[in-house]
């Protein structure tokens, strides 16, 4: 598979093809964040979610998170968003944080409002949360390019973007557990509590 570069086709085009891809049962596709590359789905698509699974070789116990653009709208899919993960996601969203929220039904969900633009174009384009996680095999490091990333997951994505190389220092987003009454930090990242 090979990527279409980012500086290329610009955003606009970059969505429309992401959008249209995810159209596709089972689509993953691989795209860059302002974190690390990810590997993306629509969290309403099983197949998919299970090829992420199989892609990373990741503990299926691991819940992945979703990436939204209105946080807001989280409620429409059974998130309890009252006290701190309201709080949390005004001050940090849109922003390098994933913040886990309990749902009605029981569970928890991680969400994450992107501070990038392509992330939240594909968004409004799809018109549903998408499943998200890093693009590297479960315990290896961030791959640090879009070349990189296909050859650890053996290229098997619907579509990749190329936004370019990720700085060495680069980190995944900060993760917080706001399901009890003060902030847990649960992976460090760029956000510091």
């Amino acid at each position: 598979m090979e990527p279409v570069r980012l500086d290329r086709i610009g955003v606009a085009e970059a969505a429309r093809l992401a959008a249209e891809a995810l159209k596709r049962p089972g689509a993953v596709l691989l795209l860059p964040t302002e974190t690390v590359y990810g590997l993306v789905c629509r969290a309403d698509d099983a197949a998919a979610v299970a090829k992420i699974y199989d892609l990373k070789d990741r503990d299926r116990s691991k819940l992945l998170g979703w990436f939204v653009g209105d946080w807001r709208k989280l409620a429409e899919y059974g998130v309890e968003l009252e006290g701190l993960p309201s709080e949390l996601a005004e001050k940090y969203c849109p922003g390098p944080i994933t913040i886990i929220a309990r749902k009605k039904a029981g569970g928890t969900l991680g969400f994450r409002v992107p501070d990038y633009p392509l992330i939240l174009e594909i968004l409004k384009l799809a018109g549903v949360p998408l499943a998200q996680t890093s693009a590297n095999h479960s315990g290896h490091p961030n791959a640090l390019s879009v070349k990189a990333a296909l050859a650890e997951l053996s290229g098997d994505v619907e579509l990749a973007v190329d936004g370019g190389d990720i700085p060495p220092d680069a980190q995944g987003s900060t993760v917080v557990d706001a399901t009890g009454n003060a902030v847990r930090v649960l992976r460090p990242g760029p956000i510091s509590f």
